[in-house]
């Protein structure tokens, strides 16, 4: 008996010491949450990725000496993992604009920049472009923002050219007049093409165009306008995207996007890639999700991508907002446990190219949309979100290995889709290192001495 309590004190000390969200784990993510997210769809999750997210390398490296190692480690992904920079300089200090900032290569390597119209020209003629502009909430002025990612290697997206919703969308100054509007949408788009078009890998030229009715006065087919000024002054290195659609949405509803977005292809617009939206504004729908309401399954989820698939273009998991239900150690633990299902999910599906999280910081959100969707505190401390995150995007989904030369002084290995740095000694013991990029199979490096 003696023996039976001292057992049972030590399970109990040492569970009284695990975090808070690993001791209630079981409590605050129910059986019903667990179902729709079981094994069977982990299993094939796991097998998507590995099918879908790599491919095998071959190293020739004939000359050195049999058994010699060959380090191999990625240092960047193909695929896109994003988040917006709309908070660029204006996190409160320079320690925490220093933590934002280091978001933007550690964890992720694509921004999506802000150039919401209605703000980057309030007065007609003068765009808050350069550095110095005058303020605006989440707006800051794009031209150190796309300096700050060119100069981490930072893949951008430019968001939006045009956007209907006149909340958002364009200025106060521009005339009511359909025919009168178009050459100020001309001439915005041309200006944007001008200024950066050697910079900015990808723009979301027009912004949630499917439901019109609320958008007041727009030049008519305007969508199909502004694809088209923006295929006359844009290069063609420029991805050119088309942004709408909530996962929530209703199949019909998605009906009528894949409809706008082939409308458009057939006549000749040229679209790279679909952005599919994800907002979990209500942090109420976060705890019903967490117990096991049947909100944004597996099952919906895939029949959304695979619906859009349809247009024959790569899916752009645009906006991610993941509200955490509270401000508690469980609620955090909640989004993270969320976060995590969903990356892996979007991750492993053929047909998406990348996935931004919207509001990186607590408190950092569009009035309207929730304060505790961050991956940050308000103080910029990481949340367990991050934590997820970076076991994901830095970890699990990166490969680093080491291997050996045989007598063909071939080998291979199956890898992440991305850029490798090699490390080798050569025959005379002097340390080599060599880089390539790995997207296709075979792609790899050849050393013929």
């Amino acid at each position: 008996m003696k023996k039976k309590h001292l057992l049972l004190f030590i399970i109990l000390l040492l569970f009284n010491n695990l975090p808070a969200q690993q001791k209630s784990f079981n409590n605050i993510i129910s059986k019903g949450y667990l179902e729709f997210w079981n094994s069977q769809v982990q299993r094939k999750i796991d097998e998507d990725i590995e099918l879908n997210r790599k491919a095998k390398a071959i190293l020739k490296l004939k000359g050195l000496p049999i058994g010699t190692e060959v380090k191999v480690e990625q240092i960047g992904h193909h695929f896109l993992f994003g988040g917006n920079i709309f908070l660029y300089g204006d996190c409160g200090t320079p320690e925490k604009n220093k933590r934002y900032e280091d978001t933007f290569g550690n964890l992720f390597n694509a921004a999506t920049v802000p150039f919401y119209w209605k703000t980057l020209e309030p007065e007609q003629g003068k765009p808050r472009y350069k550095a110095g502009s005058s303020y605006e909430y989440r707006r800051p002025p794009t031209d150190p923002v796309v300096d700050f990612c060119e100069s981490k290697g930072i893949n951008m997206n430019g968001h939006a050219i045009i956007y209907g919703m006149r909340r958002w969308g364009h200025p106060e100054w521009m005339p009511e007049d359909r025919k009168k509007m178009e050459k100020h949408f001309e001439e915005h788009i041309r200006e944007l093409a001008e200024r950066y078009k050697g910079k900015i890998q990808r723009w979301d030229v027009v912004n949630e165009p499917t439901d019109q009715a609320n958008r007041g006065i727009m030049p008519d087919d305007y969508t199909y306008k502004s694809f088209l000024w923006a295929m006359k002054y844009f290069p063609d290195s420029v991805k050119m995207n088309i942004n709408d659609s909530d996962m929530h949405w209703d199949m019909t509803l998605y009906r009528r996007y894949l409809e706008i977005v082939r409308n458009l292809l057939d006549r000749g617009i040229r679209i790279d890639d679909i952005g599919m939206q994800m907002h979990i504004f209500n942090p109420k729908e976060t705890s019903r999700i967490a117990e096991g309401a049947d909100i944004l399954t597996p099952e919906k989820i895939y029949e959304r991508l695979d619906y859009m698939s349809g247009a024959d273009r790569p899916l752009h998991v645009s906006e991610v907002t993941i509200s955490a239900p509270d401000h508690t150690e469980e609620g955090k633990a909640i989004q993270a446990e969320i976060a995590k299902n969903l990356y892996r999910l979007w991750f492993s599906h053929p047909n998406v190219m990348g996935i931004t999280w919207w509001n990186v910081v607590d408190g950092g959100a569009a009035p309207g949309e929730p304060s505790i969707s961050g991956i940050y505190d308000t103080a910029l401390n990481r949340k367990p979100v991050y934590d997820v995150l970076d076991k994901l995007i830095n970890q699990e989904w990166k490969t680093s290995i080491a291997l050996k030369t045989n007598d063909d002084g071939i080998l291979t290995f199956r890898g992440f889709k991305g850029k490798y740095l090699v490390h080798w000694k050569d025959q005379h013991g002097n340390s080599q290192k060599d880089e390539f990029y790995l997207k296709e199979d075979g792609d790899g490096l050849s050393l013929n001495e």
